[in-house]
């Protein structure tokens, strides 16, 4: 309301400078000159005037173009003025340069927010890339941050990573597999140990089976089933456990492979199996809990479909390890879904997770 009042202000002097300028000159002098009789008066009797408001402010400012002003200010020093004119000049260019970048659409914000809330275990990354890959919006990881409750801090060190270890992972990443287990624990406190044999280039899991009793023919029968008779695999990745016997081997050496086994103690020689396996606890053990051995498998086969088609991976530039045929390309189309198609979302695993693609 007073900013209403303070604009109708200088509409009014403004106007009334209008009219001022219809009259003649002599009679604006004789009028300039009875004003300053009057204003001498009141400078004779130290009369303090009242405190200038900013509409006055800023008509007095505006004024102050058209004429010699120093010679006729009297109500307020110079330096005063001068500071009217930065001022106003300051608000002025507030106004007209927004400071910061311009807020994504609304739209958009509900988006992330319906993501992390629907995938509480996805941090930005995940939901940048999930919208990059899959609906082709170009959104950057700290700007959905500002959208997502605060995530704990990461425990200080972790795996020191060895460079020519990484070297010879890098260029040998194609012509290798690791494999590794993991244990789950049912309902009814039985543990199930769950082998794990991933792709070193494409992170893809290529298998993915429990059982109650791991032994080394079982495990050696799952590899037989895992790596075709064609395969370009050149090296096999394991640790020191005694389910990887020395007949077991013997038997992969026959496949066509050369047995790596990793130091004592050592889990980042192994770090990407180790890695899969974090994730797989992340996203899919540490929520569910298996009633039997059936349930836990068709628990790994759905998710093992949902890692290896559905999940954007980060170290893929981000990509997808083996994507669905037929799947199109989504083209980076800023913040604005393309006009005429809308979000889809599959649940996976009752919910826990979900893909989204575009639909017309």
């Amino acid at each position: 309301m007073r900013a209403e009042l303070s604009w109708l202000r200088i509409l009014g002097d403004f106007s009334h400078f209008l009219c001022l300028g219809l009259r003649s000159r002599t009679s604006l002098a004789a009028e300039n000159l009875f004003l300053r009789k009057q204003l001498a008066f009141y400078q004779e009797r130290k009369i303090k005037p009242r405190r200038a408001d900013n509409p006055t402010r800023l008509t007095l400012v505006l004024l102050s173009r058209w004429f010699n002003w120093r010679d006729a200010l009297t109500v307020v020093r110079p330096r005063t003025l001068v500071g009217w004119q930065r001022k106003g000049f300051r608000l002025f260019w507030r106004r007209k340069s927004a400071a910061g970048r311009r807020p994504i659409p609304v739209e958009l914000q509900r988006l992330i927010r319906r993501i992390a809330r629907e995938n509480p275990s996805w941090g930005e990354e995940r939901i940048a890339n999930e919208l990059l890959l899959k609906l082709g919006l170009g959104v950057s990881p700290r700007t959905i941050r500002k959208y997502m409750p605060k995530s704990p801090a990461p425990l200080p060190g972790g795996p020191r990573g060895d460079q020519r270890w990484a070297t010879f992972l890098k260029n040998h990443a194609r012509g290798i597999i690791a494999c590794d287990f993991c244990v789950a624990v049912t309902a009814t406190f039985r543990v199930l140990y769950v082998l794990v044999v991933m792709e070193h280039a494409s992170r893809r899991l290529i298998h993915l089976n429990a059982t109650v009793h791991p032994t080394a023919a079982w495990t050696l029968q799952q590899l037989r089933e895992t790596i075709p008779s064609d395969h370009e695999y050149r090296f096999i990745i394991h640790d020191h456990d005694s389910i990887f016997s020395a007949e077991l081997d013997v038997s992969l050496t026959r496949l066509g492979l050369k047995v790596i086994t990793t130091p004592v103690h050592s889990p980042q020689a192994n770090s990407l199996c180790e890695r899969l396996i974090g994730t797989l606890r992340r996203e899919c053990l540490d929520w569910i809990i298996p009633l039997s051995e059936g349930h836990l498998r068709k628990v790994l086969v759905s998710w093992m479909a949902h890692y290896n088609r559905g999940r954007p991976h980060s170290s893929l530039g981000p990509g997808i390890p083996h994507p669905r045929l037929g799947a199109l390309r989504i083209k980076p189309c800023g913040h604005g879904l393309p006009i005429g198609h809308q979000v889809v979302a599959t649940p996976i695993l009752g919910g826990l997770h979900h893909e989204y693609e575009l639909a017309a």
